[in-house]
C-alpha cells in the first residue's frame, strides 16, 4: 500500500490516502494559495453579520437609517461584481484580487470609525463596491489554472472553505461582539488586506493573453449576447432568492411561531455543520455527473426543503427543514460555477464571473424585500410555498438550458485535449 508519493505505508495512512487522492489531489500549488487566503478571508468575516446591530447600537442609527446603509452596502456590492468582472479580462486576475482585498481592509477601517450618517453611508458605498470586487478575478483564475474536468472539484473545494471560516467566524464574532465592535473591524480588515498580500506575493498571473480581442468597453455586451450565459443568470437569481430567505425572513417566520433568535441561530447552525462534513464527501462525485441533472435536483430539493417549512412550528421542525433545503445547497453547489467557466470564452471569464456575481448579489438584494412583503400579505404559508414555487421555476429553467450546456462543456473539453 502507498501513500500520494508511493511510499510504503501502513493500512490506516493507505486508506486515508485512497480517501484524500479524488478529493484534494492534484491540484496546483496556485489552487491551494488561493483556497487559504479564501479560508483566512472568511475567518475574517466578521462584520457583515452584525452590522445593522452595530449600526442602531454603536452608531445610534434608526431601523429606517440601518437598513438603508445596508442597502447601499448591498447595491455597491452589485455594482462591485461588474467592475471586479471586467478589471480581472483587463488588468489580470491577480492584480483585481489583490486591489480589491487590501482596499476592502481599508474601507473596512474607515467605515469603523465613520461617524454621522453622511459619512458612514459614502463609506458603506465604497466598501461594498469592493467587497466582492474579487470574486470574479478568483473565478476567473480558477477556470484559467483547472481543467474542465477538474474544475467542479476546485469551485466546491472552495465552497468548502467559504463555509468552515464562515462558521468560525460567527462563533468568534458573537464572542468578540460583546466586547466591542471595533477589534471587529480589524480582524476583518487585517484578514482582507493579508488574502491580498498573499495572492500578490504567491501567486502568478494567470490571465491568458491573446485569447480573444483586446478588452474594451463593449465587454459586457458580448456577455449579455450569450443567451445561455444570461438564462443561467435568471436561473440562479431565482435560485438565490429562495436560497436566501433563511438568512433573511426566516428569523421573522420563527418569530411569528413563538421562537426567539437563540432559536434561530441553533436552527441555522445546522446548515453550517451540514455543509462542513457533507460536501467534501460527496462533491468528487456529484462533480462527474450531469452539470444541469445536478443542477436541477440540487434546487428541487431547495425547493422542497422550504416548501415544508409551511408545516413546521417547532425549533426541532425547523431544523429539520433547513437540513433538507441544505442539501440542496450541497448538491447545486458542487456545479454551478464550473458551468460558468465552461460558457465563457478565456478572454471573458472576469465578465462572465460578474454577471454569475450580479446574479447573487441580485437575489441576495431582493430576498429580504421580497421575502418580507409575502410574509407580510400571506403569512408564513404563502412565503414558503412561493419559495417552492421559484426553485422548481430555476429547476425547470435549468432543464431548458441544459442541451446547449451539455454542448459547450463538451466543446470546452475537446478543446481542453486538442490543446
Amino acid at each position: 500500500m502507498t501513500t500520494l508519493d508511493d511510499t510504503p505505508v501502513g493500512p490506516p495512512a493507505g486508506r486515508i490516502a485512497t480517501f484524500l487522492r479524488p478529493r484534494v489531489g492534484g491540484l496546483p500549488r496556485t489552487f491551494w494559495v488561493l483556497w487559504a487566503g479564501t479560508l483566512l478571508n472568511r475567518l475574517g468575516t466578521m462584520v457583515e453579520p452584525f452590522l445593522g446591530l452595530y449600526l442602531t447600537t454603536a452608531r445610534g442609527l434608526s431601523l429606517g437609517q440601518a437598513g438603508a446603509v445596508m442597502a447601499v452596502l448591498g447595491a455597491g456590492s452589485f455594482a462591485g461584481q461588474i467592475a471586479g468582472g471586467a478589471l480581472a479580462d483587463r488588468i489580470g486576475r491577480r492584480a483585481t484580487l489583490t486591489i480589491a482585498t487590501v482596499g476592502t481592509g481599508a474601507a473596512m477601517l474607515a467605515l469603523g470609525y465613520a461617524h454621522g450618517i453622511a459619512m458612514i453611508t459614502v463609506a458603506a458605498l465604497v466598501l461594498g463596491l469592493l467587497l466582492d470586487m474579487y470574486r470574479p478575478a478568483s473565478q476567473a483564475m480558477v477556470a484559467d489554472i483547472i481543467s474542465p474536468a477538474e474544475r467542479p472539484r476546485a469551485f466546491g473545494l472552495l465552497f468548502w472553505a467559504i463555509n468552515l471560516g464562515w462558521a468560525f467566524s460567527m462563533v468568534l464574532g458573537g464572542t468578540l461582539a460583546r466586547e466591542g465592535f471595533q477589534l471587529l473591524f480589524w480582524i476583518d480588515a487585517l484578514t482582507c488586506a493579508a488574502f491580498g498580500v498573499l495572492v500578490w506575493r504567491a501567486v502568478p498571473e494567470t490571465r491568458v493573453r491573446g485569447a480573444g480581442p483586446e478588452d474594451g468597453p463593449g465587454g459586457f455586451v458580448q456577455v449579455l449576447r450569450d443567451r445561455v450565459m444570461v438564462g443561467y443568470a435568471a436561473v440562479l437569481l431565482c435560485y438565490t432568492f429562495v436560497l436566501m430567505q433563511g438568512m433573511t425572513t426566516m428569523p421573522l417566520a420563527m418569530k411569528e411561531a413563538g421562537l426567539g433568535p437563540q432559536d434561530y441561530g441553533l436552527a441555522i447552525a445546522a446548515n453550517g455543520v451540514l455543509i462542513i462534513i457533507v460536501q467534501p464527501l460527496v462533491n468528487a462525485w456529484l462533480s462527474r455527473r450531469d452539470h444541469s441533472l445536478v443542477l436541477v435536483a440540487g434546487f428541487v430539493l431547495v425547493g422542497a426543503g422550504y416548501g415544508l417549512t409551511a408545516l413546521v412550528s417547532s425549533l426541532p421542525g425547523f431544523t429539520a427543514t433547513i437540513l433538507v433545503w441544505t442539501l440542496g445547497e450541497i448538491i447545486a453547489a458542487s456545479v454551478l460555477q464550473a458551468v460558468v467557466a465552461d460558457l465563457a470564452p478565456s478572454h471573458l471569464r472576469g465578465r462572465y464571473s460578474g454577471l454569475y456575481g450580479m446574479a447573487w448579489s441580485g437575489g441576495f438584494l431582493l430576498a429580504p424585500l421580497g421575502g418580507t412583503q409575502l410574509l407580510g400579505a400571506g403569512g408564513p404559508a404563502l412565503l414558503w410555498l412561493s419559495c417552492t414555487g421559484l426553485a422548481f421555476g430555476a429547476a425547470a429553467g435549468q432543464l431548458v438550458l441544459a442541451p446547449a450546456v451539455r454542448r459547450r462543456r463538451a466543446a470546452v473539453i475537446e478543446d481542453s485535449f486538442s490543446s
